[in-house]
């Protein structure tokens, strides 16, 4: 055991199907693979085994990893219980939980407290080594959702670890590559491609004087070995099926033994054309014996590889860059090792060798440990993430409206300024959606303030995304009393998805861009209207109290009358100051028939009077001329001597 503990952090990679400890050695300038362990527990009547399998298929947990965050109603978690050997059910909100027998007792787990079990084993084989540690930095996919983010930093706490931050598993493998090349200070664009047993990341990262600054992230947290095990555990089911007549789609036991030996089968035909599955005695008495070429396993996983490269495309194409910009490919996670996807990812960027200078199974652990390092000791590493979707507000048109675009550098401060737009109004709702349209709403809520006229609230929603990639809001007005109010919408309740689903999104938003264009065309037409109106309003309103000031025209008002005048004139320009930028077409209009309402009042009176003593002749006809000096316009009904129909405007084009 190494001397003092408690100056060791460590980086630990919580994979799908294996897991890795790593820590940084000051003393040395290296970084020591201190342990790995199956990402499994298996339970008995007797104990727990974590990082083993239980020889009754139904009591060993895996894959803990694609599940951690979920929904127990998501697609893909329907989609994997398919293929899951463990069984999992619901409770009253629609949280997954894993039930196995432990003890001779059902229990009912969360994945997070699977992978706690994991990692409490990690921090047991840390301790063997170092003594009491703490202190660690857990790797996540880099298109992990918030909600599987918080997932994983609560499996860390729960077994009593200091999680001093959540890296993007790229990230942290551009780490280990930085850390282990020979050092060079030149600019590189480095694409990173990490296929595990469970997820795929995708990211590009520009290197440049020890510093990483994250350019763009893709992936999908359920697309890894896994799945490439599962097309070839389908295929030898019908083989069984079709040879003997049986079908072992529901014999779990049966199946475990096939996806155990398909796995085997595909590390094999990584450095072989050929293998052969032998399993004795799969199902009543029946040998399953059959061969499988390097081809025939391309073809059936042709799918998952087209996959694979769509994203990577995605990716270079949301980064700005081209094919020719990337100086290297590095390669990281065990399913890297798949000879096809070496073929098209070298095709598709060139001739370019794949970098293979790194261990793809410890790097990421390797990074990670190197991290830890940094902030044990207060020093952050040069490292800027990006996060995978957008983030916004739905706006009172019905649109999105984006405080944090897609791809944004973490940890970023953004804000936002809202108001009310009905008078005495008590709650303000805010609605917080995640990606390029109305489509997933993260979390709402409603904020209280006291009844003040509508537009005087100056609300700041504040979004802070911090290192980890988690969202945290916070709100204030200070006028009203509201100071840095942290509001929580439980983002981690409601983001329960695969990147499966947040490519989905992203496609979703490409395709409906031309809609979502003329729908903010059609606001910021809006708007134009609204501030000419506004602007026509104060024209009136202007043109008003230079008539009401005209020597001739005050001549022939009372004091009281033009006090009204004055007054209405005052009321309108203050709500149009206050109100400039959120005021409503309707609410414009309706504050000038109100300022019409109390000049024509007053003046059609006048008019009224003039106009009965012109028919005596009396009088001469002051009024209307008086007032077209002022571009005020003046109806009169002849025909039926009615005045009440007098409208007083002004020419929008002065």
């Amino acid at each position: 055991m190494t001397g003092n503990c408690e100056n060791y952090a460590i980086g630990i990679d919580l994979g799908t199907t294996r897991s890795c400890v790593a820590v940084y050695m000051p003393d040395h300038d290296r970084v020591d693979i201190i342990g790995t362990t199956l990402s499994s527990v298996s339970f008995t009547d007797t104990e727990k085994i974590i990082g083993g399998f239980s020889r009754n298929a139904t009591k060993t947990v895996y894959d803990a990893k694609r599940l951690i965050g979920m929904k127990f109603s998501d697609d893909v978690v329907q989609s994997d219980m398919k293929f899951l050997l463990f069984k999992l059910i619901s409770d009253v909100n629609d949280e997954l939980k894993i039930v196995v027998n432990y003890k001779k007792t059902e229990r009912h787990f969360t994945p997070e407290k699977i992978s706690s079990m994991v990692l409490a084993k990690l921090k047991e084989i840390a301790e063997a080594k170092l003594g009491r540690v703490k202190d660690v930095v857990i790797s996540v996919p880099a298109c992990f959702s918030n909600s599987q983010r918080e997932s994983t930093r609560k499996a860390g706490t729960m077994v009593g670890f200091n999680v001093m931050q959540i890296i993007n598993e790229p990230s942290a493998a551009a780490i280990a590559y930085i850390h282990t090349k020979p050092s060079n200070h030149s600019r590189r664009n480095v694409f990173i491609f990490d296929l595990g047993g469970g997820t795929l990341d995708v990211s590009i990262l520009t290197l440049e004087n020890g510093a990483i600054k994250v350019r763009a992230v893709g992936g999908d947290t359920h697309l890894g070995g896994q799945d490439f095990n599962n097309t070839m555990v389908k295929y030898f089911v019908e083989v069984f099926r079709k040879r003997y007549k049986i079908d072992i789609s529901g014999d779990l036991t049966s199946l475990r033994r096939l996806k155990s030996a398909c796995e085997k089968a595909k590390l094999i035909l990584s450095y072989k054309y050929e293998t052969t599955i032998v399993i004795k005695s799969l199902n009543r008495g029946e040998n399953l014996e059959s061969k499988i070429s390097r081809a025939k396993f391309e073809e059936l996983n042709e799918h998952h590889i087209k996959k694979c490269m769509k994203i990577v495309e995605k990716c270079l194409e949301d980064s700005g860059m081209v094919k020719s910009d990337i100086h290297d490919v590095v390669l990281v996670g065990g399913s890297t090792r798949i000879v096809k996807l070496h073929r098209r990812l070298s095709g598709f960027f060139g001739e370019k060798k794949l970098c293979k200078s790194i261990n793809a199974d410890k790097a990421v652990a390797y990074g990670a440990a190197v991290h830890a390092a940094m902030l044990s000791v207060k020093q952050k590493f040069p490292l800027r993430e990006v996060i995978p979707l957008s983030l916004g507000l739905k706006t009172p048109g019905e649109i999105m409206d984006i405080i944090s675009p897609r791809n944004t550098k973490i940890p970023r401060n953004m804000e936002k300024v809202i108001t009310t737009y009905f008078p005495n109004q008590v709650n303000i709702p805010i609605q917080v959606y995640e990606g390029d349209q109305l489509k997933t709403l993260l979390g709402s809520f409603e904020i209280e303030i006291p009844p003040v006229p509508a537009g005087v609230p100056k609300i700041r929603i504040n979004f802070q995304i911090d290192h980890d990639g988690i969202l945290h809001v916070y709100v204030s007005e200070k006028h009203l009393g509201i100071h840095n109010k942290k509001l929580v919408i439980t983002v981690s309740d409601k983001v329960r998805r695969s990147m499966k689903e947040i490519e989905r999104k992203i496609n979703e938003a490409e395709k409906y861009k031309d809609e979502v264009k003329r729908r903010r065309m059609m606001v910021e037409a809006d708007k134009r209207r609204r501030k000419n109106a506004i602007n026509a309003v104060k024209r009136y309103a202007y043109k008003m109290k230079d008539a009401i000031n005209d020597k001739d025209i005050s001549f022939m008002l009372l004091s009281k009358e033009k006090k009204k005048i004055n007054d209405a004139i005052g009321l309108t320009l203050l709500w149009l100051r206050v109100n400039h930028e959120d005021a409503k077409q309707h609410e414009i209009e309706e504050h000038r028939r109100m300022l019409s309402s109390v000049f024509d009042g007053i003046i059609v009176k006048k008019i009224k009077d003039e106009e009965h003593g012109v028919q005596e002749n009396k009088k001469k006809n002051h009024w209307l001329p008086l007032l077209l000096k002022y571009t005020f316009q003046v109806v009169y009904i002849a025909a039926t001597n009615d005045i009440t129909g007098l409208i007083s405007s002004i020419f929008v084009s002065n």
